[in-house]
């Protein structure tokens, strides 16, 4: 046999494509030859795999080796190959079944001695080899509990080379080499994120943070320090209902891919967080990376809370680079090795001060800013940003006689049942929130009564409101409805959902 046949999986961002590799070997001079648009750490795979198959026990064939990984048109990156590209090899050697060899999936990284180590993005490459119809799969050890969460995958994991060589067949001894670990995750994937009732007064930004809950609205607090911003920020994932299945599988895979998840805790159910200092680079919150980019923060809070306090301290790169997510729900990341897609349809929280003393509150009498200063520090925050920002609030300094609200399991109940209105009636369509659904869709569904929308229309000619947020002011008021159990909003929703937008200014 002069022919081996394996599977491995490519990902190019989120999405997986199943890739066959050959291996063929010619009776010419020993070479290793690896095509099929590899990157440069696929490439050094020649190395280690020639040394995992020698520390094995296994002979290695002197021959010339071709290896190709098809579709050769595809761009593939990264030492997840390595396995297949073994067991092919060793399959066209006749050492193992290739038969049974070359039905299988295959991902894994080699150590030089053998060993198989684990790699990042397992759960969606298992996913795409099932819906390919490749349910056999072999992986690392330490990616079994991750590889197992797919439905319909038939997976085995190994802790060496030998060791699956020996699952074919294959005349070797598998050595008693002790299994490579999982990486444990940077961090927790979740916090605690405490209690609503921690907050003492603060009754508008209270309700604020309930209706962006509701309808999955981006939310800007502009406040002195120490009136609550953070901590009402923090306690907004506590609102939100658990993943369903779809967005669980979608937000793990992402987690997976930029090496954030632990499969000990099984799929990521409850919506993440992510709070990136403020001298985050433009890679660091949507992705980068050399070759083909990895997720950042905005991809990693995929259906929870990006949360950037002091945002008028962000780059204008940073904040910029959000205005596509923030529209489209996706980020596109173009690199010279292609283009990847990473899903980002998340919930932004903004908290600034309103001035860089921060003291410009009231009348203003403790800032020691000039105007100038003031204006110049919160239009860092541009209009094409804030345009995209459904609800505004201003918090006043905190009281000693500010009260305790309702705790977080309260308003999480209100919340849910606001969801629950919004998924029965959007059952037929493809979103799930009001923050999603387009403006021309709500405004059918209001009638031809031009009443309810007179406020809008005021706004728009005076220039208060531009269309998109007309379009957003309704997607507010449809979630004013949905918390006050109503079918449709009134003209009241529309007008507190104007003043939610404005901050009472301009309504």
């Amino acid at each position: 046999m002069t022919l081996g046949r394996s599977w491995a999986v490519a990902l190019v961002g989120l999405a997986a494509h199943v890739v066959e590799v050959e291996a063929h070997l010619a009776p010419s001079l020993p070479a290793f030859t690896l095509v099929g648009l590899p990157d440069a750490a696929l490439a050094e795979a020649r190395d280690r795999v020639r040394a995992a198959v020698t520390s094995s026990g296994l002979p290695w064939p002197n021959r010339r080796i071709t290896v190709n990984l098809s579709p050769a048109a595809l761009p593939k990156s990264g030492s997840g190959f390595d396995l297949a590209i073994a067991v092919a090899t060793l399959a066209a050697a006749g050492l193992p079944d290739a038969e049974r060899a070359g039905a299988v999936v295959h991902l894994g990284e080699l150590g030089l001695d053998g060993r198989l180590r684990p790699v990042r993005g397992v759960l969606p490459a298992v996913a795409a080899a099932v819906a390919a119809g490749h349910p056999r799969v072999v992986v690392p050890a330490a990616n079994l509990a991750e590889a197992r969460l797919v439905p319909g995958a038939l997976v085995v994991g190994a802790a060496s080379l030998a060791e699956v060589a020996a699952l074919y067949g294959a005349p070797v001894a598998v050595p008693d080499l002790p299994a490579v670990g999982a990486e444990a995750p940077p961090g927790p994937a979740q916090e605690d994120c405490g209690d609503l009732a921690d907050v003492l007064g603060q009754d508008d930004a209270r309700h604020c943070l309930e209706v962006a809950a509701a309808g999955g609205h981006h939310l800007l607090m502009v406040g002195a320090p120490g009136t609550g911003k953070t901590m009402l920020a923090a306690r907004l994932p506590g609102l939100l209902p658990d993943l369903d299945e779809a967005a669980a599988v979608e937000v793990t895979s992402v987690h997976s891919v930029a090496g954030t998840f632990d499969p000990g805790a099984g799929l990521v159910r409850r919506p993440p967080f992510e709070d990136p200092h403020h001298t985050a680079t433009p890679a660091s919150v949507v992705g980068g990376g050399s070759g083909l980019p990895r997720p950042g923060a905005a991809s990693r809070a995929h259906r929870g809370v990006l949360f950037l306090d002091e945002a008028p301290e962000f780059t204008s790169a940073v904040l910029q680079t959000l205005r596509q997510p923030l529209e489209h729900g996706e980020v596109v990341l173009h690199r010279a090795a292609g283009a990847a897609r990473y899903p980002a349809r998340f919930q932004l929280v903004l908290a600034a001060n309103p001035c860089p003393c921060g003291r410009a509150v009231g009348r203003g009498l403790d800032c020691t800013c000039r105007s100038e200063q003031r204006r110049r520090y919160f239009a860092r925050l541009s209009g094409p940003l804030l345009d995209r920002v459904d609800v505004q609030v201003e918090l006043e300094p905190a009281r000693a006689a500010g009260r305790a609200g309702d705790g977080s399991a309260v308003v999480a109940r209100r919340v849910a049942a606001a969801r629950a209105a919004q998924e029965q009636r959007l059952r037929t369509t493809p979103w799930r929130t009001n923050s999603e659904v387009p403006g021309r869709w709500l405004r059918d569904r209001l009638g031809p009564d031009r009443a309810a929308v007179a406020d809008l229309d005021r706004a728009l000619e005076r220039g208060t409101l531009s269309l998109r947020g007309v379009d957003r002011v309704l997607r507010v008021a449809w979630t004013l409805a949905d918390l006050d159990g109503r079918a449709a909003p009134t003209r009241s929703d529309i007008g507190r959902a104007l003043l939610l937008r404005t901050r009472g200014h301009g309504a």
